[in-house]
Order: C-alpha cells, then sequence, then structure tokens
C-alpha cells in the first residue's frame, strides 16, 4: 500500500516541489519546478492528484505561502506548514530541492516543528484584527509627530493636558491649523473642567506659529480623521464577523484586563473555543508563555521563553498589566505576591502566563470568569458593567445588562 507525501520549498516566483512513497523502504523522489502565477499553481494541483498525493507539507519565508497554501487547500485534507529553523540544512550544502526532499524525510520521521494555520473564517478574523492593530499603530506615531511639531513651534499644550488628542485638545489643534493665534481665544475651547486651568492652559500655547506649521498641522489632523474612520468601520466589520460568536466575546471580555477589543484579538488569534489545544498548558506554550529549557549535561543554560504567537503575547502581556491595577483583584494579590521575588518584568510575565490559562478555560468550557479577590463595591461593579456595555455597542453588539446590580443594603 501507498502513502504519497509531497514537500514543497516556495520562494515569491518559483515552487520547488518532490513526491515520495512513505511506505516504501527506500525513499525516492520525483521532482518538478512550478512558478507560482495562477496558472502554474492550476497545473501543480493536477500533477499533485495526478500522482495520488495524499499529505503536503511546504516551506516557506516571508507570506508566499499563503496563494500555494490557498490553492491546495479545497484539494487536500492534510495540509503542514513547517517552521523553516526546524529544517535547517548544514552549512555549505543547501539547495532548494534539497531542502524539499528534507522537509519530506522529517515529515515523515515526525522530526518536524509545525506551524498552527486556522480555518479560512479565522484567517478573515486575523486579516480584520491585524489591520485594526496596524492603524492603532500608526496613530500612535501620528501623535508622537504631532507632540514635535508642538515642541518645534515652543507650544507646550501636551504639558498641561493629559490628552492631546482628546475633545480639549481636538478642538486647539483644529483652530490652531485655521490660524488663531491668540492664547487666551485658544484656552477657551479648553473645557472647564481641565485642572490645569485657563490661565496655565493659555501660558503653555503661547507658541511661534509660522504658516508652513499649521499646514503641516492641518494635513496630521485629516489623516487623524481618516485613521479614526477606518478604525471605527474595521471594529464594525469585525463585531459582524464575529457575530455568531457574540456570547465568546462577551465572557472573555468581563474578565480581569481584558475588553471587547481585546477579547476580539484574542479569538482571532486563537478560535473561538481553542480546539486546536487539547490543554490550558499546551495552549500557553503555543503563545510563548512558558519558561524555555536548553540543557546540557543535567544543566539548563537557558530558561528564555520561546517565540510563540506574537500577537496574543503582546494582547496578554498588556491585559497582565492592566489586571494587576484592578483594587482587590485576585491577580492583584499574585502580582504582589510575586514582585519580590521576580522583579516587576517576571511577576508580569507570570500574570500574563495564567492569564494565558484563563482565556483557554473560559474560551474551551464555555465558562464566565468570577473574581474570587476582595470583594469591590456595587458602585464599581455597575461602572464596570456600564463601560463594558458601552464598549460592545461601538463595535456594534447588541448587550443589555440584564442581572441588577445588587446595592448596599
Amino acid at each position: 500500500m501507498t502513502y504519497k507525501v509531497a514537500g514543497m520549498d516556495v520562494h515569491k516566483k518559483v515552487l520547488m516541489v518532490v513526491v515520495t512513497d512513505a511506505a516504501a523502504e527506500e525513499l525516492g523522489f520525483e521532482s518538478r519546478r512550478f512558478g507560482t502565477t495562477a496558472s502554474e499553481r492550476e497545473h501543480l494541483v493536477a500533477w499533485l492528484r495526478e500522482r495520488g498525493v495524499q499529505e503536503i507539507v511546504m516551506e516557506s519565508t516571508a507570506q508566499y505561502w499563503k496563494p500555494v497554501w490557498l490553492e491546495l487547500e479545497p484539494h487536500f485534507d492534510k495540509l503542514h506548514l513547517a517552521q523553516a529553523h526546524s529544517n535547517r540544512a548544514p552549512k555549505g550544502r543547501k539547495h532548494d530541492f534539497g531542502d524539499a526532499q528534507r522537509l519530506t524525510r522529517r515529515l515523515i520521521a515526525g522530526e518536524l516543528i509545525l506551524s498552527f494555520v486556522p480555518d479560512a473564517e479565522q484567517r478573515g478574523w486575523r486579516t480584520l484584527t491585524r489591520a485594526k492593530l496596524q492603524l492603532v499603530r500608526d496613530r500612535v506615531r501620528l501623535q508622537n509627530q504631532l507632540e514635535a511639531l508642538l515642541e518645534e513651534t515652543r507650544t507646550k499644550l501636551s504639558s498641561v493636558i493629559s490628552q492631546l488628542l482628546g475633545l480639549s485638545g481636538r478642538r486647539i489643534l483644529a483652530a490652531l491649523a485655521q490660524g488663531e493665534s491668540d492664547p487666551v481665544k485658544l484656552a477657551e475651547l479648553g473645557d472647564s473642567r481641565l485642572k490645569c486651568g485657563k490661565q496655565v492652559l493659555a501660558d503653555a500655547l503661547q507658541g511661534q506659529w509660522q504658516p508652513m506649521h499649521r499646514q503641516v498641522l492641518q494635513l496630521f489632523l485629516e489623516r487623524l480623521d481618516l485613521q479614526d474612520q477606518h478604525i471605527q468601520q474595521l471594529d464594525r466589520m469585525t463585531a459582524e464577523a464575529m457575530k455568531a460568536y457574540e456570547g465568546a466575546v462577551i465572557r472573555l471580555a468581563q474578565a480581569p484586563g481584558f475588553g471587547p477589543d481585546s477579547a476580539q484579538q484574542v479569538i482571532a488569534e486563537a478560535g473561538p473555543t481553542v480546539q486546536s489545544f487539547d490543554s490550558a498548558a499546551q495552549f500557553a506554550s503555543w503563545v510563548g508563555l512558558c519558561p524555555g529549557s536548553e540543557e546540557s549535561a543535567e544543566q539548563n543554560h537557558s530558561s528564555r521563553s520561546p517565540k510563540g504567537n506574537k500577537f496574543l503575547r503582546r494582547i496578554l502581556t498588556q491585559s497582565a498589566q492592566a489586571a494587576v491595577k484592578k483594587k482587590g483583584s485576585h491577580y492583584q494579590k499574585v502580582f504582589r505576591r510575586w514582585l519580590p521575588r521576580l522583579g516587576y518584568n517576571g511577576a508580569i510575565w507570570a500574570v500574563a502566563h495564567k492569564l494565558g490559562r484563563l482565556v483557554w478555560k473560559i474560551l474551551h468550557d464555555g465558562v464566565s470568569y468570577i473574581e474570587r479577590g476582595e470583594e469591590t463595591s456595587p458602585q464599581a461593579k455597575k461602572r464596570r458593567a456600564q463601560k463594558m456595555v458601552q464598549a460592545l455597542r461601538r463595535m456594534g453588539y447588541k448587550v443589555e445588562i440584564s442581572t441588577p446590580i445588587a446595592q448596599p443594603a
């Protein structure tokens, strides 16, 4: 009985493909070179099916594997993407068909490290959430450019208000771009609740603006408005795409350190039920939150964590930093207990690991988080619930507070 396996070394313009019978005593390879255009990918599918290939493994740098994967996915059930470092060749002995043959041999021997490739629906979610992440990073970069421009004009607005791009800051920046130069009139545009006061604000707005500065500021503000519109649009698109899993988003958003946005990003990366991971430990290891091991002569020379999924590691680390700031929470207690021994970074990393296990539990078992720390006041619980509902509604979800918050006796 034969069992045909194909190995592919994927490049931008060419595909090096080999086919072998894994059931044979001695492996013999049939090799062929293909291009990466649409017609060449169709020829590849026909050639593989003609040879009765049942399992395919590919290795690729960058994103060049995606068109090939999408072409093969409807026709073959067993598709694998190998991590390149697990198929390294000896120095001075590397060539493309040799890489494909070695890839196939190591797959048969079970020596490859395979990447997790989600289904088409989840890949669409990742496209949306990662596009939003890039827009948010661009927005932060634009804010830094705005602050640099203000410093160049000797305007210290960001020194006296906490949010440069809040409502007051946006009104003042818009007036500056339109040509207003009177510090007193500009200060009147600030909200009355600003802690700095009108006099301090007017003093900070005494800058030296040239026409060129105002033109650049206007361009920055227009780009900022466009970015905000695109972020809101992506929020609505993501909520619509995940509408069938609204319950999972809400349950995860209720956990300490999380919110609707971070919950959507986690589900986009790991899936709504994390069914690809059999245990919380396996999930945490895939994210890259477990200590590494580099043992030789019974000594561990490095405990550095593996790279894992960089998007999820960022989310869980940020969530850990938020969770430890919640007064009376279980994670704040854990953080304070670990802080003297592990230091700040180590303690945050340990909390992120615990949150990763919590994420697996919530999504895999379909449960909700229950706070086991000190009870917070009913008013704090009510504010938390109201903020959560408002954030979910802005993203396009339709939610209501069904359980009334108990009032103190």
